[in-house]
Formats: C-alpha cells, sequence, structure tokens
C-alpha cells in the first residue's frame, strides 16, 4: 500500500523525464556544455574544471531540470568510430543536441555530414534539433550566419520539426540558459503532439 502511494506521489510531483543526446565531432565541445548546464541549473553542483575535461570515450550522463522538466543528457563521444554507436541510443531519445565548433572550418563538412545521418534516422522522425555553434568566444570563430550557409542544405533532411541554431560559449556560459529552456518547452510539445495522435 506505502509503496503504491509513494509511487503515485512521485509520479504526481517529481518532474517529466526526457532523454536528449548530445552529439557532435569530437572537440566540438559536447562534454564541456553539460558541465556547463550542470553547473548553471544546480547552485550545489561544483562539476569538472572545464579546462580539465578529456574526450569523451563512450558516455557521459546528465540531468539537468528546466522548465519544470528533467532532462536527461546524454553525451556521446564523436570521434569517427564512434558515431557508429550513436544509433543504439536513437529509439529513447526525445530531442537533440547537434554541436558544432566554430572555429573549426576544416572540417564544418563534416560536422554537416554527420548531422545528416543523425536526422535520416527513421527513429529521431519529428524530434526537436538543437544546434549549438560553440566556442563563439574564440577568435576567428564562424557566426550562425555561416554555418547555416552549409547546414541549410539539409533543410530538406530537417523537414517540419522544430529546429533552432543558437550562438554559445561553453567556456563561458554564454546563451546555454536560452538554449536549454528551449529544448526543454519544445520535448514537451513533442511527445504531447505525438500522444494526442496516438489517441
Amino acid at each position: 500500500m506505502f509503496t503504491l502511494l509513494g509511487g503515485l506521489l512521485r509520479y504526481l510531483f517529481e518532474p517529466r523525464e526526457f532523454f536528449v543526446l548530445i552529439l557532435g565531432l569530437d572537440n566540438a565541445g559536447k562534454t564541456c556544455l553539460l558541465e556547463q548546464f550542470k553547473t548553471q541549473t544546480k547552485s550545489s553542483y561544483k562539476g569538472i574544471p572545464l579546462e580539465k575535461v578529456t574526450p569523451t570515450i563512450g558516455l557521459n550522463v546528465g540531468r539537468v531540470d528546466s522548465r519544470g522538466v528533467r532532462l536527461i543528457f546524454w553525451d556521446l563521444g564523436g570521434q569517427e568510430e564512434l558515431q557508429e554507436l550513436w544509433e543504439k541510443y536513437y529509439h529513447e531519445a526525445h530531442g537533440i543536441v547537434f554541436v558544432i565548433d566554430s572555429t573549426d572550418k576544416t572540417r564544418l563538412r563534416s560536422s554537416k555530414e554527420s548531422f545528416d545521418t543523425v536526422v535520416q534516422s527513421k527513429e529521431l522522425s519529428g524530434v526537436p534539433l538543437l544546434v549549438l555553434a560553440n566556442k563563439q568566444d574564440m577568435e576567428g570563430a564562424m557566426t550562425v550566419r555561416d554555418i547555416k550557409k552549409v547546414f541549410n542544405e539539409s533543410a530538406h533532411l530537417v523537414g517540419s520539426r522544430d529546429l533552432k541554431v543558437h550562438s554559445v560559449s561553453a567556456m563561458t556560459g554564454a546563451n546555454l540558459k536560452e538554449a536549454l529552456a528551449w529544448m526543454a518547452e519544445k520535448v514537451q510539445e513533442h511527445t504531447g503532439k505525438n500522444l494526442n495522435a496516438a489517441s
């Protein structure tokens, strides 16, 4: 009886949970972004010093509360051989954060090709896409407009789903709260649309 009541109370009062994948090429700053998300939303969280963050081999997980929901982020390694593992996580994903290194002009096309592979997956059909142009604090960084010129070639693959391209800096934390709030809002909207369509 108490177990049933406890489960009901948790269901009623704990935030809804959504799974969001953080994808992108290696060295795009995905793990630093996750650390900043946690630091900016949890006053007690001390985290890893950003200058000591190492490349992800496998998976990092972080839970962040925003707009009344809990976003459970899965930060996946971006090395070419690890990208083959991304699709194993697609079926549970409610949203995608795709991170671009705005200083790496030579790999912008490679980044777009990885993005194209992700958005073509049937398992991710309709999920919100947040593209973060990271490292905007660094000299010589490409602007969002520069990045959109290349990524707009993929508009036909994105379709009508929610998509936002946002300039951020994982090192300074600039614009991350706005990006996080957008994703929190859109995963709720998308899940609500799916529930309505199923009923």
